[in-house]
């Protein structure tokens, strides 16, 4: 049985250990076509030849200190196996647009497909609600489709695209920056 429980305070072992990236079999692929007359945004889902793994960077000092702030307002969600934390999520409301930011959605891989993060995002999905916001934002890579399926699969759908948001080539190098938002 797996509850979900308010983390006041995070430990920079367990999120070393549930950050850690992703593996995928397909890629989207973004094109952009613009002429005078409209601007079209497209995404492709290719199969990729070999599975790709992307392993996520530690996380910074000046990063570890937003996150422990957040958690300390309340802001943060741990997803506990037999007194184990096995998944997480790291939220920050912005008030001027009433939504609440997904920043880290984590489970630990041996404990995926198990319903566990449909579990914290339930809780992610009520806390909003409490907090009277309207919609849930995620931020993912094209590359990373198992987030992005598994955000669909939850009602989320693709709000906008961001062809600079990590570099100036990210489209050039197949990785661009993928929103996906759920109104409740």
């Amino acid at each position: 049985m797996v509850t979900i429980q308010p983390l006041h305070h995070l430990d920079e072992r367990l999120l070393k250990a549930l950050i850690v990236g992703y593996t995928t079999s397909a890629t989207y692929q973004v094109s952009k076509v613009e002429t005078p007359e409209s601007i079209r945004f497209a995404l492709q889902l290719l199969p990729l030849e070999q599975p790709l793994t992307k392993h996520y960077k530690p996380l910074d000092a000046a990063l570890l200190q937003q996150y422990s702030d957040l958690a300390a307002q309340g802001q943060a969600f741990g997803a506990f196996a037999q007194n184990q934390c096995v998944g997480i999520a790291l939220t920050e409301p912005r008030r001027w647009n009433a939504s609440l930011w997904v920043l880290e959605f984590h489970v630990a891989p041996a404990y995926q497909g198990q319903g566990i993060g449909r579990q914290l995002m339930d809780t992610l999905t009520a806390h909003a609600r409490r907090s009277a916001l309207r919609c849930l934002v995620c931020e993912t890579q094209s590359r990373n489709v198992p987030a992005i399926q598994f955000y669909r699969a939850l009602g989320f759908v693709l709000d906008g695209l961001d062809l600079s948001y990590y570099t100036n080539q990210d489209q050039e190098r197949g990785e661009v920056a993928v929103f996906m938002k759920k109104r409740l």
